[in-house]
């Protein structure tokens, strides 16, 4: 018996898009990291991200398995970075920013290659992992140079680049559920 899967796509890309881009309202500089993101990276970034990767995982696809799993995790150690110091779950205080670029830049390390491996994908998700390799990279600079201006831009870029994922998803739910190209992804 041969049954359809659900797109898991949408949901793991939701939670990385609407996190995204509420991270970086905060990091181009327009209000600090609240409950509100607190929340979103744990249980919309984090936790609908993993569920999203386990269910690529059930129809076949490696890419998607690894790319929502290791962002959700991403954005749950994120958390728990900020929160873990404030609990005395861990020793001394909270990352210092040079060893927190390195972090960043690790990530941005693997989303490179994560990106290379969209180029038989549509448009949209080239320009996601695209922008998401450029944005750890630029953040993982402010944190080693300390300059506000790279976080700015930073922020603004993230902006574009949670929004971009956003657009994704409702494309890929709106041409879907309409069997009909709504939104156009290349």
């Amino acid at each position: 018996m041969d049954t359809k899967l659900s797109n898991p796509a949408p949901l793991g890309l939701m939670g990385f898009g609407m996190t995204t881009v509420l991270l970086n309202i905060h990091n181009a500089g327009f209000f600090p990291v609240s409950a509100m993101m607190l929340a979103m990276g744990i249980f919309y970034g984090g936790i609908a991200q993993v569920i999203a990767g386990i269910l690529e995982f059930r129809k076949g696809n490696t890419f998607g398995t690894t790319a929502f799993i290791s962002y959700g995790f991403f954005w749950i150690t994120l958390v728990a970075l900020w929160l873990f110091p404030e609990f005395g779950w861990a020793k001394g205080a909270a990352t210092d920013e040079g060893y927190m670029g390195w972090f960043l830049f690790l990530w941005g390390v693997f989303t490179f290659f994560m990106w290379i491996g969209t180029f038989n994908k549509n448009k949209v998700l080239q320009f996601i992992f695209l922008s998401l390799w450029i944005l750890f990279f630029l953040l993982a600079i402010r944190d080693w140079t300390g300059s506000a201006l790279i976080g700015t831009i930073a922020g603004w870029e993230g902006i574009l680049c949670g929004a971009s994922a956003i657009y994704l998803a409702m494309a890929e739910l709106l041409n879907e559920t309409r069997n009909k190209v709504i939104l156009p992804i290349g």
